[in-house]
């Protein structure tokens, strides 16, 4: 059993890695847009060559095998018997914000979808927020799955929250030294 988890812990991982890389492919491949004509050409290739590679390669079945292994696991540790209950309200919220993160997932598809296509709908501000959307949710999920029961709601919504409004502050911060170098 301990194998099994394991094994998604592993899955979980990966795809995260994925989640977190591709947004910074997006940022470089938008960012590319500022370079001359044939630099322009060279490293939007080159993204694009990265990007299918990361997606199909790691990511995509990083999410597939999360989430064949997550459920796997959920029922040989009985966990599926206790959503209902008080005691397992913690795994109720942390399979909502995995169901919010797979969202986020498809997000990220058809954002990299429109990228190779050539279309650029967001700027690289735009998209250095956004990236931050898969680290606020993992906090949640590892803390949810980590802390369970023993955390109230109320402190945990208060956590998320602080811990948003830091991020933002240092994309905030970053945009301001960037622009003045």
């Amino acid at each position: 059993m301990l194998y099994l988890k394991a094994v998604h812990i592993i899955f979980v991982v990966t795809w995260f890695a994925g989640i977190f890389y591709m947004p910074r492919l997006f940022i470089y491949n938008t960012e590319a847009a500022e370079k001359p004509a044939d630099a322009k050409a060279a490293l939007r290739e080159q993204f694009t060559i990265m990007m299918k590679r990361l997606w199909y390669g790691i990511t995509w079945p990083s999410a597939i095998l999360t989430l064949i292994f997550g459920p796997w696991v959920m029922l040989n540790e009985g966990w599926d018997k206790l959503l209902m209950l008080p005691v397992g309200r913690w795994l109720l919220v942390k399979l909502a914000f995995v169901v919010v993160l797979y969202l986020y997932f498809y997000s990220l598809h058809r954002i990299f979808k429109q990228q190779v296509n050539g279309l650029f709908k967001y700027s690289s501000q735009q998209l250095r927020i956004y990236n931050e959307v898969a680290t606020v949710l993992l906090v949640a999920i590892v803390v949810l799955a980590t802390v369970k029961d023993s955390l109230s709601f109320v402190w945990g919504l208060i956590i998320l929250a602080g811990f948003i409004i830091v991020l933002m502050s240092a994309i905030k911060i970053y945009k301001i030294i960037r622009n003045k170098a």
